[in-house]
This record gives C-alpha cells, structure tokens and sequence, in this order.
C-alpha cells in the first residue's frame, strides 16, 4: 500500500497560499489587460466625439456661404495636419499628429481634408458620412492593410447644423496604432506591479507559514525533551498565542507527571539508600545492649554517628537536589566573579589540605586585566555550592601530600573552569556512571558519599547553559566546567 509522503505542515500552507495568490494573480491580470484595449478606445473614441462637435460648431458659417475651400477655416485646417509635435508622453514620445479631419457637404462630397488628399471625392457611402447626414449617429472602423489587424482607423462624425438643417459633416479619425504604445506600456505596468506584489505577498506568506512551522518545531521539541526526562525551557510565542495556550497545558501536564515520577522515584531511591545506614546502626545497638569493653562501646558508638550523619547527609543533599532538578530556569542572576569565588572555596577547605598535606593553587595566576574576563551571569549561591562538591570529591581521591590545581581559560566564546587532583584515575567501567545519581566509587578512608556530588554539579552546570566533563590525565583526574560566555558573560 503506497503511503502519502509527510509534508511539513508549513509548506502544505505555503502551497496552498502560493495556489490562491497564482490563481487571484492570473485572473485579475488576465481581466484587466483584456478589458484594458476597448477602454482606451472607448475613451479614445469619446474624445474624438467631443472634437468633432466642436469643429463641426466653428465650421458652420463657411460650410453655409459655400465658401469653405477658400476660407481661414480651411488653411488652418491644412495647417493644422502640417504640424509636427516634439511632445514627451509618459515614457512615449509624439513627434506626429494622428488626427485626420476632413469635412464633406450635405451630399457627402468632400470639400476640406486637413490631410489635403481626398477634397472632391465621395463620401456619401461612408458610414460616418452616411449615418451623420441623416441625423443618425456616424461612426466606423476601417482596415488599411487587411493582413495587420492594428491598421485600423476608428471614424468619428458629427452634423453641422445650420437653421436647424444638417448642412454637411465633419469626421475626425485617429488610427488605433498611435494608441497602441500606451496600451503596451499599460499592459507592461501592469504585469510589472501584478509580479511584484504578488511576489511580496508570497514572501509574506513564506515568512507566516515558516513561523507557523517553527513554532510547532519548537512545541515538538519541548514534548519530545520533556518525554525524556531532559531540562527544557518553556518555548514562548509572541504572535501566535495558540501555541503559547499549547506550551501551558504541556508544562502543566508535565508537572503533574514529573511530581508523580518525582515522588515514586525518590521515596524508592531514599528508601534503598538508607537501608545500609539504618542496617549499621540497629546491627551497632544490638551489641551495644550486651556488656562490651570501654573501646568496643566507643567504636560502636562512633559508627552509630558516623551513620547518622551519612543518613542526615544523604537526606540533605536528596532534599537540595530534588529542589535544584525542578528548577527550568535561572531566575534572579548576578555578576560572579571566578577568581574570587575559587578563594573562598580554597579558604573554606583550609582545614582539609592540611590534614592530608594538600598544596592547592590556581594555575597561571590573571591579570587583574584578564581577572575581569572570567565574570559570568548565574546564580552565584548555587555555583558556589558546585564548586565546594568538586573540591570536595578532589579532597577525598588526592593522595596525602598530593596537589589539586584550579585553571581558567577563556577562547571564543567559552569560558573552561577546571580542577585537577593528583591521584589514582577513574576505571573505565565507572566513568559512564561517574555523575550518575546515588553512584560512588569507595574512598581510601573507608567512608561511602551518598553519590550526589558529580550530580548535583551536572545539575547546576546545566542551569548555567555550559557541560560537565570528566577525564583522567596523567596521575590524577580532571573535572571541567565549559561555559559559554554569549549568553552568561557580562
């Protein structure tokens, strides 16, 4: 069974759009360039109408004493087909009259001709003349070359009355090809301004069905994001509100669904973690309960807190990480400086380096120049409290007289914040899992972590918009923080 190719749903509304605006485009074209020739001629032959009335007016007295080949009226006549305009039309040029006036009398027999080629001749068959002189209205079409069809010459006559009698005629005629150039050119305007607009409106049309297309990539994205668990923003729409109602009721559901998860997940993973802990400490107080040495009640006891606060650890850094994990966004951002905020976690661990004989440094120390290059936008709480869990975990794998090392790097438009630690590396088969949550790898000192920290790092790194990167180097490990500074640097 041939199925239908999937069209995206922008370009099956473009098509349809390009389809209506061809289709409007074609027949308004089509109809105006039609109805474009006989309007000219009709307002062609409206104004020879007025013409002709008007001669025949001025030329009634000479027709009426029979005098009109001798008269003013004739030489101005014959003059008039003589001229030569040096007139600029439009983008035209007119350089010849296009009129023909010619005169006959009450039998049609011509006796004026501005052309002054037919005076003598008859007329009378003529529809112009022939209508005219019995009262009718007189005009007609002729074809000078019968194989052109622009050769045609429209006729128009009008009476000349005198006493109330039709005395004679007079005909104006104007060959259709000196209209023709305008026609053309109209015609020209036309298509030109018919293409461009039509053009405008397609891009137009592109533009909205592209947005419409992007808009509802941008919902798929956030669902399909959503379906795997990822942090995503909540896509905004300023035009098309619809689709902002959409990405509402997606992070509504999305938030009834997560919660459920939220809670099962937690309550199962909270409850498996402190079986160990909880286990040690009713295995301690049983012993506890039967008489023991002084030392042994000592040891005992202390594994009893040592488990207690590993219990109120763990519970501690789930709480803050459930808290962290709901949070989309960064809300509230200030300016972090770097370099100083490295100094408060290197001061606060003070105490730990010297009791496993730590030197702690920061590689290549800035300019105060270069010092200001290493400020970002972020919440400067939460990503202090990213760095005390590196430097934790570096505290815990360095070896006693070790070195752990800070350095900052900034190229193109990334800032690399990193830790290394002197020590034993990552085995291979923990490094997919290294910032998996509840995952640890065991301590020279016997002490389990509730397997938070790398996590909770990840968690922060990505409300910074940057990528946690673990390595291992020679003799010890590398965790880098990669930053960008487009979207976060002041």
């Amino acid at each position: 069974m041939m199925r239908w190719p999937k069209i995206p749903l922008g370009l099956r509304l473009f098509s349809l759009y390009f389809i209506l605006v061809g289709i409007t485009a074609y027949m308004v074209s089509t109809t105006v360039i039609q109805e474009l020739k006989p309007t000219v001629r009709q307002t062609t032959e409206e104004t020879l109408i007025d013409m002709a009335n008007l001669l025949a007016v001025l030329a009634e007295e000479e027709v009426a004493n029979e005098r009109i080949s001798e008269s003013r009226f004739s030489k101005l006549l014959a003059a008039y087909g003589q001229r030569e305009p040096e007139a600029r039309m439009w983008e035209l040029g007119k350089k010849a009259l296009n009129h023909r006036i010619y005169i006959t009398d009450k039998n049609g027999i011509v006796i004026a001709d501005s052309w002054q080629q037919d005076v003598g001749a008859d007329y009378s068959q003529w529809n112009d003349v022939y209508l005219t002189l019995r009262g009718q209205y007189g005009a007609r079409s002729t074809t000078e070359d019968p194989g052109d069809p622009l050769s045609t010459v429209m006729h128009v006559a009008a009476p000349i009355y005198h006493n109330k009698s039709i005395i004679g005629s007079v005909t104006v005629a104007k060959a259709n090809r000196s209209v023709q150039p305008y026609i053309d050119l109209s015609k020209r305007n036309v298509l030109y301004w018919m293409l461009l607009m039509s053009g405008l409106v397609l891009i137009a049309g592109a533009l909205f069905s592209w947005r419409i297309h992007s808009a509802l990539n941008k919902l798929e994205d956030y669902a399909d994001k959503m379906g795997r668990g990822e942090k995503v923003v909540k896509p905004t729409f300023r035009v098309f509100y619809e689709y902002g109602n959409l990405s509402n009721a997606l992070e509504k559901m999305r938030e009834q669904i997560d919660g459920k998860k939220y809670v099962e997940q937690y309550v199962e993973t909270l409850t498996h973690e402190l079986k160990s802990p909880l286990s040690a400490i009713k295995g301690a107080s049983e012993i506890l309960q039967s008489p023991l040495p002084a030392d042994k009640v000592s040891r005992f006891s202390a594994n009893i807190e040592r488990e207690t606060d590993r219990m109120q650890s763990l519970i501690d850094k789930l709480l803050e990480l459930a808290r962290l994990e709901k949070r989309p966004q960064l809300d509230a951002l200030v300016s972090m400086n770097l370099i100083e905020m490295i100094k408060e976690v290197n001061l606060g661990s003070e105490a730990r380096f010297a009791s496993k004989s730590i030197i702690c440094q920061i590689e290549q120390p800035l300019s105060a120049e270069l010092a200001s290059d290493c400020r970002l936008l972020g919440d400067s709480f939460l990503f202090k409290q990213a760095l005390y869990n590196v430097m934790d975990n570096a505290i815990d794998f360095v070896e006693p007289g070790g070195e752990i090392s800070w350095s900052l790097i900034t190229r193109d438009k990334e800032l690399e914040l990193a830790i290394y630690n002197t020590g034993s590396q990552i085995p291979d088969y923990a490094m997919p899992r290294i910032i998996e949550r509840f995952y640890s790898l065991p301590r020279k000192n016997g002490i389990k972590s509730t397997g938070l920290g790398l996590n909770f790092v990840e968690q922060v790194v990505k409300l910074h918009q940057g990528i946690l990167k673990i390595e291992n180097l020679m003799q010890g490990v590398k965790v880098t923080m990669i930053l960008p500074l487009n979207s976060n640097s002041i």
